[in-house]
């Protein structure tokens, strides 16, 4: 009878950006999984990066970042919090879907991140990524 409120599924990008967010499904945003995640998981840590991950409960892999104030400006936060949720994205959870693997990966910024270039990080996540896969992947 009434046309339905309910938003459409797709019909095309709302703005700049906006078909190639990172989906919900794919995040970890509950409390209690990150506080779970960053206590049970385990760490690796890089120059600019401390990456925890362990096996997800959901069906997915899924990716969480948390990008500490560091007496920041909130600008440069969510720069700092876009790279990598981009980077995520494109990198890391494609790698961690083809290798068939459920993980959360939760990946929060250190204080020399900042100074970091989306190339520093980039190859940071990279080899992070791989060599979760080569040790962790094969024994699957």
């Amino acid at each position: 009878m009434g046309m339905s409120t309910a938003r459409p599924e797709s019909d095309g990008p709302r703005g700049p950006g906006d078909c190639q967010r990172l989906p919900r499904a794919s995040r970890v945003r509950r409390s209690p999984d990150i506080r779970e995640l960053l206590r049970r998981g385990k760490r690796e840590k890089t120059t600019h990066l401390d990456v925890f991950f362990a096996a997800s409960p959901a069906a997915r892999p899924r990716l969480g970042v948390v990008v500490p104030k560091h007496r920041h400006e909130i600008v440069e936060r969510n720069l700092l919090k876009r790279r990598l949720r981009e980077l995520g994205r494109t990198r890391v959870l494609p790698v961690l879907r083809s290798a068939g693997r459920n993980m959360d990966v939760m990946v929060r910024a250190r204080a020399e991140a900042y100074d970091a270039s989306f190339a520093d990080l980039k190859e940071e996540l990279d080899l992070m990524t791989e060599g979760l896969c080569s040790a962790r992947c094969s024994s699957s």
